[in-house]
């Protein structure tokens, strides 16, 4: 009798731990503001290394990297959000290919790469755009905005 009367605070601490959920996020700078995308989608970070061009590609393509013998495309999201500074990109934050749909090997060029956050889903707010997949959505922390954009619909 003991064990059924346990069971149910049990129960009551997994309900409550549902509803404040966490996820941990990698932070970056692009321009002047920060962003994160879900740490699930990180594979590595890598410091940017010389790319080549890929003719006719689309504007947000940097080039490609040969990353220890997969060829990844680069690409800058910058041009991909419409994002206006020319600063120095610095870092590479690169993917995992399993987590996309062609599982192409893919990596942004970023300022700065700044931390791995736990973020309560409670502090999560809707993205101001309902009609953009690839935000989402919009993280206040110590009076500042952080942008969470979602890799996989970033670029369809």
């Amino acid at each position: 009798m003991r064990q059924d009367a346990i069971t149910p605070d049990v129960a009551a601490d997994d309900a409550d731990e549902d509803s404040t959920e966490e996820v941990q996020v990698l932070e970056f700078q692009l321009g002047p503001e920060t962003y994160c995308v879900d740490i699930e989608y990180v594979s590595e970070i890598v410091d940017k290394g010389q790319l080549t061009a890929v003719p006719n590609s689309p504007e947000y393509v940097e080039g490609v990297m040969d990353l220890r013998g997969r060829t990844t495309s680069i690409i800058n999201p910058k041009s991909l959000f419409n994002i206006d500074d020319e600063g120095d990109s610095k870092r590479i934050v690169i993917f995992d290919p399993n987590r996309f749909e062609d599982e192409a090997a893919t990596g942004w060029l970023v300022d700065e790469v700044y931390q791995v956050v736990r973020v309560s889903m409670n502090d999560v707010e809707d993205p101001p755009l309902e009609k953009d997949d690839s935000i989402e959505g919009v993280i206040k922390r110590d009076g500042e905005l952080v942008v969470w954009i979602s890799p996989v619909h970033a670029i369809e």
